[in-house]
């Protein structure tokens, strides 16, 4: 199997011909399935303030971690950032990562987005609600992701494939708060609701809606921001056309997730990476996750962007994240019961 990655520094690309990269007591290596320009300027920002440089070395979520499988102890990597608890947990399963003991690590990340063990912390928090089509679809008729099965929204739907991972955590959320057996009947209820066989990203299924295929998408919040933002009118305009509403309010709360971090068990800067760790859920680097990516901070005394605001306050289920990768291998094979293609 071929990997792509994207390799910033050239030095850096000249060490990773070898078995492992310089070991200086200046510098961290950071594996990271986030974009650069989602995370360079928060490292860029932490280079100087400690004078440790950063290594980074970005790519696919997957194929981060099959490298880190592969390399073993051998690895250079000392952290790696990577989106979805269930890929974090994956990670740890795969015995590829290590505890961390840090008090403000402990003391600043709740509880529900980080590991019980120390393996993973949450960074930020994407919220995954439901998007529904300004003037086509009237807010008082949801209610709950459960409610999607009702009649009313046959063939309405547009969401992306089982394969993701986002909609293998959301499965496996409902799971946890429902029970196997009662989220396999709603997946199969559900899947009857599509309008069309899912396909694409979260930002396909938010223009699929616009262009009138279907009056409702599944997506996460920060692809919405992302579009609203953009340089490119086309996505601008899509994107104004939905309006955001929080499901299961009156319950357990709309279903949430991370992009989130772990010390690897190779970790040959074991403390630089302790110290980066820390540096990202600083309340600095909280706002900015919060302004730049359109992502809710994990710190409860950071405020969210504007953006973000607007959409308002909402309730998010608490249950700890660990248990969406715990689930996971059930929830996909549930889905595929399910026929959810």
């Amino acid at each position: 199997m071929l990997f792509y990655f994207k390799f910033i520094r050239l030095p850096l690309l000249l060490c990773l011909l070898g078995p492992t990269l310089a070991m200086a007591a200046g510098e961290v290596n950071l594996y990271s399935a986030r974009k650069e320009k989602l995370i360079k300027p928060l490292l860029d920002r932490f280079t100087e303030q400690t004078g440790i440089q950063v290594n980074l070395v970005t790519g696919k979520a997957d194929a981060l971690l099959q490298r880190l499988q592969s390399e073993g102890r051998n690895s250079p990597a000392d952290v790696l950032v990577t989106t979805d608890a269930g890929r974090l947990h994956r990670a740890k399963e795969a015995g590829v990562t290590q505890p961390v003991h840090s008090d403000i690590l402990a003391s600043t990340v709740p509880s529900s987005f980080r590991d019980p063990e120390g393996h993973w912390f949450g960074l930020s928090i994407r919220a995954r609600p439901i998007l529904y089509v300004k003037g086509k679809v009237d807010p008082a008729l949801l209610s709950s992701y459960e409610a999607l099965t009702d009649p009313k929204w046959k063939g309405k739907i547009c969401i992306r494939s089982s394969g993701n991972i986002y909609n293998q955590s959301l499965m496996a959320a409902m799971m946890a708060a429902n029970g196997a057996k009662a989220t396999e009947q709603w997946a199969k209820a559900f899947v009857k609701q599509f309008a069309r066989p899912p396909k694409g990203g979260d930002r396909d299924q938010i223009k699929a809606a616009a262009a009138g295929m279907c009056d409702i998408a599944i997506a996460n919040t920060y692809y919405l921001a992302g579009m609203l933002t953009s340089n490119d009118a086309a996505q601008r305009d899509a994107a104004e056309q939905l309006a955001v509403f929080w499901p299961n309010q009156q319950g357990r709360g709309a279903h949430v997730n991370i992009s989130g971090a772990a010390l690897t068990k190779a970790a040959r800067h074991k403390e630089n990476a302790i110290k980066l760790l820390e540096f990202l859920v600083n309340e600095s680097s909280q706002a900015w996750y919060a302004e730049a990516n359109g992502e809710y901070p994990v710190r409860s005394d950071v405020q969210p962007g504007d953006l973000l605001k607007a959409w308002g306050e909402f309730k998010m289920d608490r249950l700890n994240l660990g248990q969406l990768g715990e689930l996971n291998p059930e929830a996909v094979r549930l889905m595929d019961r399910a026929g959810w293609k």
